[in-house]
């Protein structure tokens, strides 16, 4: 190996720590000819256990036994060859910052804020543009091009989230996307150990957590295993001849094999192999290579991949793109691995389906016949939300309109654990939810009322607040993630200030915020039972309640002044008991008959 290459020479994971539960690690070296050498190591308590040269020669994978008696500090692999200067690489082991149980996961009192960070706030200008890579132009007049938001710019408006009320942020990822276009939304992930530098680098990513940490707000990460960027590294050079889906197909510039996206093969007991596997082993698009996560190598290092982001940044939780998608035993491995290490963490996946009983087969404890066991907490509410959306835009029929909203709940039956499934009404790659309500801000209200109210973990998209839209270009991904007023230099409104917002927006601004404050000290939103009442004359009630705190939400959508009869509600025990509404301070005293006024959401806490 020439000197040029040794300091080229790449190892991955590239630290690790002692005292971790899973004992054993495995170490990817990367450099010229390295298939051939014969590893050697002297340490306490770290022992060689096994080592496999790659098919290709530049490949060596090295097994690990990090015993109990291993301390922090450096050692020495010694790499050896007949006939060739030896190589050695320092290797460090580091001590845990805090014990594992300790990494809490996001759950029901959190309320997450989904960003796209080059969309959100430009906090350094210096890392716009950084020469090499394959995309350096910045043009925020493109809707599918760099806009130059950055990690620093979450950091600097961490005070405008917490004010806002939300307890854990979702930055979309921020790892590197050398890609030649659209790089800017970081699913094309071309080095799973590098921060992009247009984004910062690893002690920016480390100093957000750290700084959100201190104003209580969890950071969850953004990952992806079924699935890369066509110019990562491995690229030019892959380990093994199963190491991408397809990669025969791949090296001989045949085209490519999509995936059919009929995600339903993973529950479905008539599925032909057929299917099941080109679902599993087609590429998402030509730009993305499908990950074989069949190939042990390539398993063990998307798992390690996982835990070493977690105690890098101390998460709060990770959010698994396209989970579906790959295999899924597999995925259950990932999951358990990462529960296992740490008891209190937790995950959501994507389960883009409107179906809850496959959006519920992925939760761990639900009654799957095949007997999959998923470890996976969380799942995100695809259905709910587009019934939610279809409740508030649909006409008040028995089949139709708010009815359909209380059908829907009725399906937690099903689930093992309702309150962890998430909850949103809109996220990056869907019509914002302003959009979807025809930009009707009072269907908004009832939305967003209904998000941080219904027992689940609410999930909010940067901008709904303000009622960013995509009117113009509905279903159009560039325009769905528009840059949030205020994060650029010179621009005309400022969200996080309130500059330039009309009144109907600083009003949702200010409506969403003074409910997530409130949620932070409710016990009944974030722990509580829920009860609700079949629709009647246009009007929706649901229950939260913990102990003897009580809130109420209610939604009408009459138009003008009606007087709700109360008698159906009276196991509620409310009668005579003052109500205060949450965002007008009004009071009111739960009586035979109740006017309601106005259409909307009316929230009451029980005095």
């Amino acid at each position: 190996m020439s000197n040029s290459m040794q300091a080229q020479l790449r190892v991955e994971p590239p630290n690790w720590w002692v005292g971790m539960r899973n004992t054993r690690l495995q170490l990817m070296l990367y450099g010229e000819g390295l298939a051939q050498y014969t590893p050697g190591l002297n340490y306490e308590g770290v022992s060689l256990m096994a080592w496999h040269p790659g098919a290709s020669d530049n490949y060596l994978f090295i097994d690990l036994e990090i015993g109990s008696a291993a301390s922090a500090g450096t050692f020495v692999i010694d790499l050896r060859q007949p006939e060739k200067k030896p190589v050695s690489i320092t290797y460090q082991l580091k001590n845990r910052r805090k014990p594992a149980e300790s990494f809490k996961g996001f759950d029901a009192s959190d309320a997450i804020y989904l960003i796209t960070p080059d969309r959100f706030a430009n906090g350094d200008p210096n890392n716009d543009i950084v020469k090499g890579m394959r995309e350096e132009k910045l043009d925020r007049k493109n809707d599918y091009g760099r806009h130059g938001g950055d990690i620093e710019g979450i950091r600097q408006h961490l005070d405008y989230i917490e004010e806002m009320g939300f307890t854990a942020i979702w930055p979309s990822p921020l790892l590197t996307n050398d890609m030649p276009e659209a790089s800017y939304h970081g699913y094309a992930i071309t080095d799973f150990y590098e921060v992009d530098p247009r984004f910062g680098n690893l002690e920016t990513y480390q100093e957000l957590a750290k700084e959100a940490a201190e104003k209580g707000i969890k950071l969850i990460m953004d990952q992806v295993v079924n699935h890369c960027g066509l110019y990562h590294w491995w690229m030019e050079d892959l380990p093994f001849p199963d190491w991408i889906h397809y990669q025969e197909n791949f090296l001989n510039d045949a085209p490519f094999t999509v995936t059919n996206h009929r995600r339903t093969v993973n529950q479905d007991p008539y599925a032909s192999h057929a299917d099941k596997q080109r679902m599993n082993q087609g590429w998402f698009v030509p730009s993305m290579p499908d990950l074989n996560q069949s190939n042990p190598f390539l398993a063990t290092y998307l798992i390690q991949n996982s835990i070493w982001w977690i105690e890098t940044l101390e998460l709060g939780g990770i959010r698994q793109d396209t989970y579906p998608y790959p295999n899924k035993h597999f995925m259950a491995d990932w999951a358990r691995s990462i529960m296992e290490e740490y008891p209190n963490f937790n995950i959501v996946g994507e389960e883009w389906s409107y179906n809850p009983l496959l959006v519920g087969y992925w939760q761990h404890g639900s009654r799957t016949t095949d007997g999959y066991a998923s470890h996976l907490r969380t799942t995100m509410d695809f259905p709910l939300q587009r019934t939610l959306v279809e409740a508030l835009n649909t006409e008040e029929e028995w089949d139709s309109g708010l009815n359909l909203l209380y059908e829907a709940l009725a399906n937690d039956f099903y689930y093992p654990r309702p309150m962890d499934i998430m909850l949103f009404g809109d996220n990056h790659d869907m019509d914002r939810l302003f959009t979807q309500l025809g930009e009707s801000p009072l269907k908004m209200e009832m939305a967003l009322a209904f998000i941080a109210l219904a027992p689940r973990i609410p999930q909010f998209y940067y901008g709904t607040e303000i009622l960013m839209e995509n009117s113009a270009k509905p279903g159009d991904h560039g325009l769905i993630r528009t840059d949030f007023p205020g994060g650029w230099k010179g621009d005309r409104k400022n969200a996080f200030s309130g500059k330039g917002l009309s009144g109907q927006e600083l009003k949702m601004q200010q409506y969403l915020r003074r409910i997530l404050q409130f949620r932070k000290t409710s016990r009944a939103l974030t722990k509580g039972t829920t009860l609700h009442f079949a629709p009647e004359d246009g009007i929706y009630l649901l229950l939260r309640q913990y102990n003897d705190e009580t809130v109420l939400l209610l939604l009408n959508k009459n138009e003008g002044s009606v007087k709700m009869e109360t008698s159906r509600f009276a196991e509620l025990g409310l009668a005579g008991k003052e109500l205060e509404n949450l965002v007008t301070g009004e009071v009111i005293t739960w009586d035979t008959e109740i006017e309601v006024q106005n259409p909307g959401a009316y929230i009451w806490m029980v005095k």
